[in-house]
């Protein structure tokens, strides 16, 4: 790829204007120290040093994008509370517009609270509710993103799905076809719940696990002649235009009509992998919208998801570290 200019490409981001849907959620880390073990029952004793609030779920791909000095606008809805507020000043400390968040008395805002130890996990504490939304917290959403649409004229709408309620089949439908109407490109990272209801999307974006769980497979097998199959099936359900498949440590796979191919992961010190399929689906829209060149937008989102992996819990895609990687890597 010897034709690409990275840097213009990479600055070239700071002018589409791309809005995120989907299930936001705030990640909270309590950091600490295990010395001992809990006389009252056998589990370590954490003694807590610190506390960190960051953007995750769909939020953090946002955050991704915000990272590109992307001009991104958050479609969600959250609730009246206390973790509900420390989101908001989150997406305010990062610049993030969030116009399109509706707030429901309702519902809960979600949290996952993770105590952390020399970089390890010891134990994840989830306050959600993952109903769908009701006809009203709908109405009031799908009439957000219209009125978007209408006035910004983005180029992007990027779905991000965590099976938290947000993305009911009706938001999903109604949205699509806003988006459709008005020449606006889409990109989905699917859940089970709602799987094939991103009918016509133009990137479709699941992990291995979770499209062989869709479609029934039980094979183990990673090979090029599996995948095209499993995007056949894909493309029958859903009709969209490029699948886009996490490997895991194998890579990713893309297929858009005659053009496909696994691209292999490169070597990294794996440390955690929170968010990097925000990672990837983030840097894989932005490729797509500004070039419509697969293969790049394929090599480039795994080189993202392989960096992020390599940071401890969620963390958004540092620019100039990509950019250096793709110069070294994509030459």
């Amino acid at each position: 790829m010897d034709d690409v200019d990275f840097d213009k490409l990479f600055a070239g981001f700071a002018q589409l204007k791309v809005a995120v849907i989907g299930d936001v959620m705030l990640d909270t880390y309590w950091w600490g120290k295990v010395e001992r073990i809990s006389p009252e029952a056998p589990v370590p004793v954490v003694t807590l040093t610190s506390k960190d609030n960051r953007l995750g779920g769909a939020a953090n791909v946002a955050l991704n994008l915000k990272a590109f000095n992307t001009m991104v606008t958050m479609f969600s809805v959250i609730g009246e509370d206390e973790d509900g507020k420390l989101l908001l000043k989150r997406f305010e400390q990062e610049g993030i517009d969030v116009s399109g968040l509706i707030k429901s008395a309702g519902r809960i805002t979600t949290n996952k609270s993770r105590i952390m130890s020399r970089n390890q996990q010891m134990l994840r504490l989830d306050t959600e509710i993952t109903h769908d939304l009701n006809n009203e917290e709908e109405a009031k959403l799908i009439s957000a993103v219209s009125e978007y649409v209408l006035h910004e004229k983005p180029q992007l709408l990027i779905f991000e799905d965590y099976n938290k309620g947000v993305l009911t089949e009706n938001i999903i439908n109604s949205v699509i076809q806003i988006c459709r109407d008005n020449k606006v490109i889409t990109t989905v990272d699917p859940k089970n719940k709602n799987f094939f209801a991103y009918k016509g999307v133009a990137i479709f974006k699941p992990n291995l696990k979770e499209v062989k769980e869709a479609l029934g497979l039980r094979s183990n097998a990673i090979n090029f002649e599996y995948l095209q199959e499993i995007h056949q099936s894909l493309a029958r359900h859903l009709q969209h235009q490029i699948s886009l498949i996490t490997l895991s440590e194998k890579g990713i796979f893309y297929h858009k009509e005659t053009a496909a191919a696994i691209i292999p992961s490169h070597i990294r010190n794996i440390s955690d992998v929170s968010g990097a399929g925000d990672t990837v689906i983030s840097v894989a829209s932005l490729v797509y919208a500004a070039t419509g060149n697969v293969a790049l937008m394929a090599e480039i989102a795994n080189i993202a998801g392989g960096l992020v992996c390599e940071e401890v819990g969620t963390v958004a895609i540092s620019k100039d570290r990509l950019l250096e990687e793709c110069k070294l890597l994509l030459k």
